[in-house]
């Protein structure tokens, strides 16, 4: 466990490292200054009890973190190295800020806990007209900036000062286990004021902070020599050593003191039971410092891994000292965050907002462990393998005891996490490390594909998963925009082109795809891109409707363009029987060959004979109605009749539909007045933006030149119309019900 230096930094070992650093910190203020506190507010069993839980969950947490270590080289920052690898740099970022104050609150905690315990054998400057208060802030702050001044120069020489310290502490338990305290020692003075006791839940708040030492070493972790030996080991031991002392102490507390409203107002009880009292005093003036100064190495190293990454301006990472590893400008940071809450100077105000965000990160480290177990990646291999279980198990009870201490508080802290998660991924900083948030959604898609496989679409839950053949959006972008209209925040899209076969290749493909992605995405499209090789349009077009999808996913809607090339009729008749024959719904978008009306902004639908195709047809226009594009449009269901008489009727039915359907929309019938339905729709809907027509589906003996006639037929008849989409409903979907028509209608 020798320590050498390497070229990049120190090399500490477990012991030095890890063990001593992370021990110091557990047997700290707490132990000393609010154990009796603790005591006697909740007694004995219920202390063994806040002890078992808080121990719980830092070797919970310590599990996790051990199987972490012993699966990636540990870096620099500690919990925030960790969860940024695991989660992603935002997740990192969004914890290891807020830890990183937590921290930096720790120096001015455990420094408040040292000036307390100095006030309490007397005011040292009351000899120079200095009251109490003002005293206290002065050697808080005189401590901060001796420690800093330790810790700013060398890491290696403020831990070899920790050795002593550990020595101190042992003697100072020695001498309180060896204490039997006279009666009078015990006496509470006359006329003493009594504190009324603390709930359970803020008792837990205040101890918490004893047991989070394990954050100590692992905030040292760039520094050690074999992290993944060393981590593990040291920090289990640390757990073991400090739950061990801390299940003893309130038994022997108890035993020796039976006035629960001594231990309420005597802060130094350690001192007053003790055998001699100079070595707990010495305990405390050493467990204050030392914990003090284990924050002052962490908080500027979680500090300094943030500024390398990126996340916060990187001078402030810089290193310095002989090895270029010292984070001096980190370490001043941390001591003007450590001034201004030197200033609070009150041990039980400051605990509670540690133990918050301790309690986070560790939430956060245990969920890290436990979806890495849960995906099963093939690069998950930890030497020191932990069951996912556990590892979740841990992260629900540091969230449980967040809401259980302060259910505010505990809002507050996510917020603040959320916020700083939001700001950083606002900045789209480009990690140069994979992390496992792909596995994550893997591994919720798998599970959904494979529940969503047992059941069957229904009508109340139906939407469009559309495939848009539309070659380049930018030669097409009308299909594309139409796509969007309706699927988007709600349905899944994907924009596909045909590569001719000659110009196939792997890197062709995907440079086309991400030209594509990139083109969507600054049009603010959210589409899937597939590009697919093929000898023509039609028989790729042919291809990706009979294949493309996985499982239960599959588009249930395809979307296209016209072809006016009557050479192309047969094939392009083909292609929509293709389409009707494996059950895909059809949208068949045509451009308007005359320019529209300046104020285009009415959707016309059209409602023939075919309750199917106007029911898949009403649901398309409300989708669309929904968008920002057709958000202020007008939608108008038109139908014709051939008398007066029927006129009355059917608008009676219309409106009444309307209404019971909730539809923002208007009815018109009218009469036929013309021979041709054609020439009635091209009148009545010249001044319309989109027109939604119905399509006759292949009749189950049709030919395929009968069918591209009919094919041909429509694009004659249709000819001069406003933007005009036939519709044809194929999916076994009663599309009627999707919308609510009634036999009736």
């Amino acid at each position: 466990m020798g320590e050498t230096k390497e070229k990049n930094g120190y090399s500490f070992g477990m012991f030095k490292g890890v063990y001593t650093p992370s021990v110091l910190t557990i047997f700290g203020v707490i132990m000393y200054l609010r154990f009796g506190w603790v005591l006697g507010n909740v007694g004995l069993a219920g202390t063994l009890l806040i002890v078992t839980m808080a121990t719980a969950i830092t070797f919970l947490t310590g599990l996790s973190i051990s199987a972490m270590a012993t699966n990636m080289k540990v870096g620099g920052g500690g919990a925030y190295y960790i969860i940024s690898r695991s989660l992603g740099i935002e997740a990192g970022a969004a914890i290891g800020l807020p830890l990183f104050f937590a921290r930096a609150f720790g120096i001015a905690f455990y420094i408040a806990g040292f000036t307390e315990a100095l006030m309490a054998l007397g005011n040292p400057l009351a000899s120079l007209g200095i009251g109490p208060e003002l005293a206290s802030r002065i050697i808080s702050s005189g401590t901060l900036v001796l420690l800093t001044a330790l810790a700013y120069f060398s890491a290696d020489l403020a831990l070899k000062v920790q050795f002593a310290i550990f020595a101190a502490i042992g003697v100072s338990l020695v001498s309180f286990f060896m204490g039997n305290p006279t009666p009078e020692a015990l006496a509470i003075p006359p006329e003493t004021l009594i504190p009324p006791k603390a709930s359970f839940w803020v008792v837990f708040a205040v101890f918490f902070p004893a047991v989070t030492g394990i954050e100590a070493g692992l905030g040292l972790s760039g520094d050690l020599k074999d992290p993944a030996k060393s981590l593990p080991l040291g920090t289990l031991l640390a757990i073991g050593t400090g739950y061990l002392v801390y299940m003893v102490m309130p038994i022997f507390l108890a035993y020796k003191v039976h006035d629960s409203n001594l231990l309420l107002i005597d802060s130094n009880i350690m001192t007053t039971v003790a055998r001699w009292s100079i070595p707990i005093v010495v305990g405390v003036f050493a467990a204050s410092l030392s914990s003090a100064l284990g924050s002052l190495l962490g908080a500027p190293r979680t500090l300094q891994a943030l500024a390398l990454d990126r996340v916060i301006p990187r001078f402030i990472g810089k290193g310095f000292g002989k090895d270029k590893a010292d984070p001096r400008i980190a370490t001043a940071i941390s001591f003007a965050v450590a001034l201004g809450a030197v200033l609070l100077g009150d041990l039980n105000l400051i605990a509670p907002i540690l133990s918050m965000f301790f309690l986070l990160s560790y939430g956060l480290l245990n969920l890290s462990a436990g979806l890495e177990g849960l995906i099963e990646s093939p690069s998950w291999r930890p030497k020191f393998n932990v069951h996912y279980g556990i590892s979740l198990l841990g992260a629900a009870a540091c969230f449980a005891a967040m809401l259980m201490i302060d259910a505010g508080a505990t809002i507050l802290a996510i917020l603040v996490t959320a916020l700083v998660f939001y700001l950083v991924k606002r900045r789209q900083l480009n990690a140069h490390w994979a992390d496992m948030r792909y596995g994550i959604l893997y591994l919720l898609v798998r599970f959904a594909i494979h529940r969503l496989n047992r059941l069957k679409p229904d009508e109340r839950t139906w939407r469009p998963n559309i495939l848009a053949l539309s070659g380049s959006p930018k030669s097409r972008w009308h299909l594309v925009e139409m796509a969007h209209a309706l699927t988007q925040h709600s349905s899944a899209l994907t924009v596909s082109s045909i590569l001719p076969v000659e110009d196939w290749s792997a890197e062709k493909v995907q440079s086309m795809e991400r030209s594509m992605r990139d083109y969507l995405e600054k049009r603010e499209v959210e589409a899937m891109v597939k590009i697919f090789p093929s000898p023509d349009m039609i028989s790729g077009a042919r291809a990706l409707v009979r294949a493309y999808g996985y499982g239960p996913l599959i588009p249930n809607t395809i979307l296209l363009g016209d072809t006016e090339k009557r050479d192309n009729f047969d094939e392009f008749a083909e292609l929509i029987r293709l389409v009707y024959r494996v059950k895909r719904n059809l949208i068949m978008l045509r451009e308007s060959e005359v320019e529209p009306p300046e104020d285009a902004d009415e959707i016309h639908v059209w409602w023939g004979g075919n309750m199917d195709n106007i029911g898949l047809i009403i649901t398309l226009a409300y989708q669309i109605q929904k968008s920002p594009i057709w958000k202020q449009s007008k939608l108008i269901i038109k139908t014709i009749v051939k008398t007066e008489d029927e006129r009355d009727a059917a608008c009676s039915r219309l409106e009444s539909f309307i209404e019971e359907q909730r539809i923002p929309a208007e009815a018109k019938v009218l009469i036929k007045d013309l021979p041709s339905f054609y020439d009635i729709i091209r009148n009545a809907s010249h001044n319309a933006g989109l027109v939604f027509m119905g399509m006759r589906a292949p009749y189950e003996d049709e030919t395929d030149d009968a069918y591209a006639e009919y094919y041909g037929n429509l694009m004659e008849a249709t000819k001069e119309m406003p933007p005009l989409a036939f519709v044809l409903a194929a999916e076994n979907i009663e599309f009627r019900k999707v919308i609510g028509i009634s036999e009736r209608v």
